[in-house]
């Protein structure tokens, strides 16, 4: 083999090696995926929010516009 087979076959072999490490990163980070949610829809997500349910005071934190979108409820949460 000559010298410029030889850098050929290295270059196919570090790009291979490339290939199945961005292969195996994938698989994992998508087996990663699969687990619950760190915080559930049901759940109150601080101390805070369980004192304003508890004295029901609860204040949502979305509020829907003339279209139907949602948008954070700032006015209502800061002027309460």
């Amino acid at each position: 083999m000559r010298q410029h087979d030889v850098q050929i076959l290295w270059v196919f072999s570090r790009a291979a090696l490339r290939l199945g490490a961005v292969a195996i990163l994938l698989l994992c980070v998508t087996a990663g995926g699969c687990q619950r949610a760190l915080f559930p829809k049901g759940e109150a997500r601080n101390q805070f929010q369980v004192h304003d349910e508890m004295r029901q005071r609860y204040i949502p934190a979305q509020e829907y516009d003339v279209f139907g979108a949602p948008q954070p409820a700032l006015r209502a949460r800061l002027l309460r």
